[in-house]
């Protein structure tokens, strides 16, 4: 795993990559790809979060669990795909409900959301790979004390994020937020079998977020995604 991460989050977490539990997934992803197994996204990707939003310029985080675990998927962007990929269900919902919350927004036929990222919205996941086909393999094995250390970081040294944690697994990292000079936006998350139980449709979080920006004198995001 090579680590190229861009200067500004460089500044704020290189003490992270001399610590024993990075080390420690460093060797296990080397393991992993010594016996054979496919990891996504590709090595080049992992870090594309971070490459796409540099920490001088977020604005917004919006939190995901896995990297999707399916062929030509995953690029490192939380709920986002590839070009020339098929919308996943849980982005199909995320676009249906912004179709609703932004006047004029339409849905488009790609979910890469590479045009988010290069606005401010962090769109971090948890974990950061994942085996093919393999739901789930990389969680405990020391990203998540990574990405916790992201989260707190931002909490920390910035001020007027909008953190948006769908479900109740983002929902589990509010502790790391002070929400007194942040926002934070919780709903259920937008999966199929979530967004079934009600709470996400209506929600709103995309005209809060803007709402939430401008008042503290920042730029709203555009959601508008260009196929």
């Amino acid at each position: 795993m090579a680590i190229e991460l861009e200067a500004s989050w460089l500044k704020v977490l290189s003490e992270e990559f001399g610590k024993d539990y990075m080390l420690k997934l460093r060797h296990f992803l080397k393991d992993e790809k010594q016996a054979g197994k496919v990891i996504y996204p590709k090595n080049g990707d992992i870090f594309n979060a971070f490459a796409k939003t540099p920490f001088t310029k977020v604005k917004v985080v919006i939190l995901g669990q896995d990297p999707y675990h399916g062929p030509n998927q995953a690029h490192g962007l939380s709920f986002s795909v590839q070009k020339g990929v098929a919308v996943p269900p849980s982005l199909k919902n995320i676009y249906k409900e912004l179709s609703t919350d932004i006047p004029g927004f339409i849905i488009p036929n790609t979910g890469d959301l590479t045009a988010w990222a290069e606005q401010g919205v962090l769109l971090l996941n948890a974990t950061l790979t994942v085996q093919a086909a393999n739901a789930g393999s990389h969680q405990k094995k020391g990203w998540e004390q990574f990405t916790d250390t992201v989260i707190k970081t931002i909490s920390d040294k910035k001020k007027g994020v909008v953190f948006i944690l769908w479900g109740a697994y983002a929902q589990s990292k509010a502790p790391l937020i002070d929400g007194s000079k942040h926002l934070i936006i919780k709903s259920t998350h937008p999966s199929p079998l979530a967004v079934s139980h009600g709470g996400f449709f209506g929600s709103k979080p995309f005209s809060k977020t803007n709402a939430y920006l401008e008042k503290q004198g920042e730029k709203p995001i555009d959601w508008t995604i260009r196929d």
